[in-house]
C-alpha cells in the first residue's frame, strides 16, 4: 500500500511535485482514512500564502525542508484503525492534506466525532483539528457532499465575518458601505448574502472586468464595480473594506481614497502575485480576520449548541439559494487521478476559472 501527496514549495506556490511513498504503519490509537474527495479553492491558496504567518503548513508536515501540503476540507472513509472508538468504514468530514490518505489519533471521542491528538498539532486551532461523523452531522446530507465541501468551511467563515462586524456594530459604519474584494470568491459572496439580509447596508463588491457579469447574477451585491472604479463610490461614505484579494496596491488605493473608512479587515489572498504589508496605509489598521477567535467568543456567548444552531440554519438559507434557479451560483467539476489534481492546483492558483466552477479532487 502507497501513498500520494501533492507536495507544494513554501516560498514559489506554483512550484509543485507529487510524492508517492510507503504507506507508514499505524501505531496502537491511530487510524488510517483514506480521503475520498476534497474542495480546492482561492480559501486553500489563502492557506498556502499565509502558510508560515498563521502556522497552516504546520497540520501535515512532510518532512522535506521548503517543501509544504496545503490542508483541504473533504470526506475520508476509516480505511484501517486500531483505536476502538472508531470503526472501519466511518465516514468522516473534516481537514485533510491533500493527498490520498491520512493517518490520525483520535482524543476527545463522542458521538458526532474525535479531535485528533497528534503531537505536532496540540499547539494548533481546535477548530482544524475537530472530524465529524457524518451519520451524526446536522450539515450532512449524502447528496449533498460537493456542495459541503466545497462551501462549508467557506460559508463559515462569511457567516462569522458577518457576526463580527455585526457584533462590533460595524465600528460606526453601520448604515454605510462594505466594500467586498475579490467579489466573485465563494468566501466573499457568502459574505455578501449575510450582509444583504442587514437593513441599510450597502454592499459593494469589487472585482475584474471579467467577472462583474457573474457577481451581478448573485443577487447580494448591491452593487458591482472593477477595481478601476473605486472613483464611482462617494469619497466620505463611512464604508468598512472586507479584503478577500490581499492585493497590497488596491488595499493603499481603497485607505488613501476613503476618509471615513472605519475598519479595514483582511480576511484572505485571492491575488497571490500581488500580496503586500500593510504598513504605513492612511487609516485604520489592516487587521487581519481569524475565524476561530469569532467562534471561540460566540461559543461563550451562545453555548456550543447554540451558535451550532445558527450556522446550521443559515447555512440551510444559503445551500437552497446556491443551488436555485436556471443559473446556480455553483457548477461541480469533478478532476480525478494525479495528474488532475495537479492540474487543478494550478488552475486554482492562477485565478482565471470560471467563478462558477467549484473544483472536487480526488487521487
Amino acid at each position: 500500500m502507497s501513498t500520494t501527496t501533492l507536495l507544494v514549495r513554501k516560498n514559489q506556490l506554483s512550484d509543485t511535485r507529487l510524492h508517492t511513498a510507503d504507506a507508514a504503519p499505524l501505531a496502537d490509537g491511530q487510524v488510517r482514512v483514506a480521503v475520498n474527495a476534497f474542495a480546492l479553492t482561492s480559501n486553500n491558496i489563502t492557506y498556502a500564502a499565509f502558510g508560515d504567518a498563521m502556522n497552516y503548513w504546520q497540520f501535515f508536515p512532510t518532512g522535506e525542508d521548503g517543501w509544504g501540503t496545503i490542508p483541504v476540507w473533504g470526506f475520508a472513509t476509516v480505511a484501517q484503525s486500531l483505536h476502538p472508538g472508531v470503526a472501519v468504514g466511518e465516514r468522516l468530514y473534516g481537514y485533510f492534506p491533500m493527498a490520498s490518505e491520512a493517518i490520525l489519533t483520535p482524543v476527545r471521542l463522542d458521538g458526532s466525532g474525535f479531535y485528533d491528538g497528534a503531537p505536532h498539532r496540540g499547539e494548533l486551532h481546535a477548530v482544524y483539528n475537530q472530524y465529524l461523523r457524518c451519520t451524526d452531522d446536522p450539515f450532512y446530507t449524502a447528496t449533498t457532499e460537493d456542495i459541503q465541501a466545497l462551501l462549508r468551511p467557506l460559508f463559515i467563515t462569511s457567516f462569522l465575518i458577518d457576526d463580527f462586524l455585526a457584533d462590533n456594530d460595524f465600528f460606526g459604519a453601520s448604515g454605510g458601505t462594505m466594500l467586498l474584494s475579490s467579489a466573485s470568491s465563494k468566501t466573499a459572496y457568502g459574505t455578501a448574502f449575510q450582509l444583504a439580509q442587514r437593513p441599510g447596508i450597502e454592499v459593494i463588491g469589487l472585482t475584474s472586468p471579467g467577472n462583474v457579469a457573474f457577481c451581478e447574477s448573485l443577487g447580494c451585491y448591491s452593487r458591482v464595480l472593477t477595481y478601476e472604479q473605486l472613483d464611482q463610490i462617494t469619497a466620505d461614505r463611512a464604508c468598512i473594506y472586507v479584503d478577500f484579494a490581499g492585493n497590497a496596491k488596491l488595499r493603499h488605493a481603497i485607505h488613501s481614497r476613503f476618509a471615513n473608512l472605519k475598519y479595514s479587515c483582511s480576511i484572505g489572498g485571492t491575488h497571490v502575485s500581488d500580496l503586500g504589508g500593510a504598513k504605513d496605509l492612511p487609516g485604520p489598521r489592516a487587521t487581519l480576520f481569524f475565524a476561530p477567535a469569532q467562534i471561540k467568543k460566540r461559543s461563550v456567548d451562545w453555548g456550543r449548541e447554540g451558535l451550532g444552531q445558527r450556522l446550521v440554519k443559515a447555512w440551510q438559507v444559503f445551500t437552497s439559494r446556491v443551488g436555485q434557479g436556471p443559473a446556480p451560483w455553483l457548477l461541480v467539476e469533478q478532476h480525478k487521478g494525479e495528474t488532475a489534481v495537479a492540474a487543478a492546483y494550478q488552475q486554482v492558483l492562477a485565478g482565471k476559472g470560471d467563478p462558477r466552477t467549484g473544483h472536487i479532487l480526488a487521487f
